[in-house]
């Protein structure tokens, strides 16, 4: 889905609206395709490894992991793709409850984000970009998705 270009700017700056110096942001993301904006205002992120992932959805074919993310969590996910292990950052509202084993990023970390549009950086991607500012995942949408692989593991052969 492409956004019209009003919204990736309002979009863009309610993710730069994260750091006390929203400038910054756009300048970073400007040079590099990508800023790192500290958590626990806008926004948390919980880091789930791809492996876990990978074994909900049945895949780790980009495509249809985007898909099936963003139907099921109807929010915002970006990739670590470092390595083909690189870990899933969905992001959260920072009031939100979460109970899971992943791990909650919050205040006192940062997080690479990609700018919006035509990705200069291979190291991080959006796999389900925002569609509005504020486009935040249900945790219980998650914990729902992560009891599924667990299920399935336990049943596979």
């Amino acid at each position: 889905m492409t956004l019209p270009e009003r919204d990736k700017r309002l979009i863009s700056a309610w993710l730069a609206g994260a750091d006390a110096h929203p400038g910054a942001v756009h300048a970073a993301w400007a040079d590099r395709g990508l800023a790192l904006l500290p958590l626990g205002h806008r926004f948390d992120a919980i880091r789930v490894p791809a492996a876990r992932v990978h074994a909900a959805v049945h895949s780790d074919d980009a495509r249809t992991v985007a898909a099936f993310l963003g139907d099921w969590l109807a929010g915002t996910v970006i990739r670590d793709t470092r390595s083909g292990l690189g870990p899933y950052y969905v992001l959260i509202a920072p009031d939100s409850a979460w109970n899971g084993m992943e791990e909650r990023l919050s205040t006192g970390t940062f997080l690479g984000v990609p700018r919006l549009g035509h990705p200069v950086s291979t190291l991080t991607r959006w796999v389900v970009p925002p569609t509005a500012p504020g486009d935040l995942c249900d945790p219980a949408h998650l914990s729902a998705l992560l009891m599924t692989a667990e299920t399935l593991k336990a049943v596979e052969p």
